[in-house]
């Protein structure tokens, strides 16, 4: 994992009270806690439009907890992937999804803290179902779940409930499913369903 931005102190600080000003200026604000455990997966749910990553990221910096973030290829080329990087994003092929899980799995057994924000959805345009790959990192690295959430019509965001994965996802997802059902996103009709395909069982 490289070094991000939340790894300067001095300037974390400075940006915690920007994004707390821009969140305020805006009508945002933070909602709930960062949970007391040292390494979890965080969902970051529903995903809908480009407005999420610097909303998602000014609410994290106001709660100034240190992150890292998967996102697609594509967003890491020129000009702004070494931008995009030292925000803590880390490039998945799709192609290669269990290579993912698997170095996410690993990077979670060699750190004593970590958190992992994952988006299920994979796109801003509605899709079938969630990719299940946040979970089985949960369920491999035997951390728990976190619900983090944007809420374009309450105008907040931040921490939900915490689920230990059990390994019966259909079970595990009817409980997220339930949180995620009274969220709103920025394009309501692009959301994906929080349901998984029958081969991600």
């Amino acid at each position: 994992m490289r070094y991000t931005i939340f790894d300067i102190p001095l300037l974390r600080n400075i940006l915690q009270v920007l994004a707390i000003i821009v969140l305020r200026i805006f009508g945002w604000r933070k909602a709930g806690r960062v949970p007391d455990v040292p390494k979890f997966v965080m969902i970051a749910a529903p995903h809908t439009s480009n407005w999420d990553l610097p909303i998602g990221l000014a609410i994290i910096l106001a709660f100034r907890v240190k992150i890292y973030w998967l996102g697609k290829e594509p967003i890491f080329k020129r000009p702004f992937g070494d931008f995009f990087k030292w925000l803590g994003g880390i490039p998945v092929n799709r192609s290669r999804s269990g290579d993912v899980v698997a170095q996410t799995i690993q990077a979670f057994k060699e750190r004593e803290r970590m958190i992992m924000v994952v988006a299920p959805e994979g796109t801003r345009k509605k899709a079938k179902h969630w990719r299940t790959g946040f979970y089985y990192i949960a369920m491999g690295a035997n951390v728990p779940l976190v619900m983090g959430f944007i809420d374009y019509a309450r105008k907040e965001g931040g921490f939900g409930p915490t689920l230990m994965p059990t390994g019966d996802i259909d079970a595990d997802m009817e409980t997220i499913r339930a949180f995620y059902r009274n969220i709103t996103a920025k394009t309501p009709n692009r959301s994906t369903p929080a349901t998984i395909s029958t081969r991600g069982r």
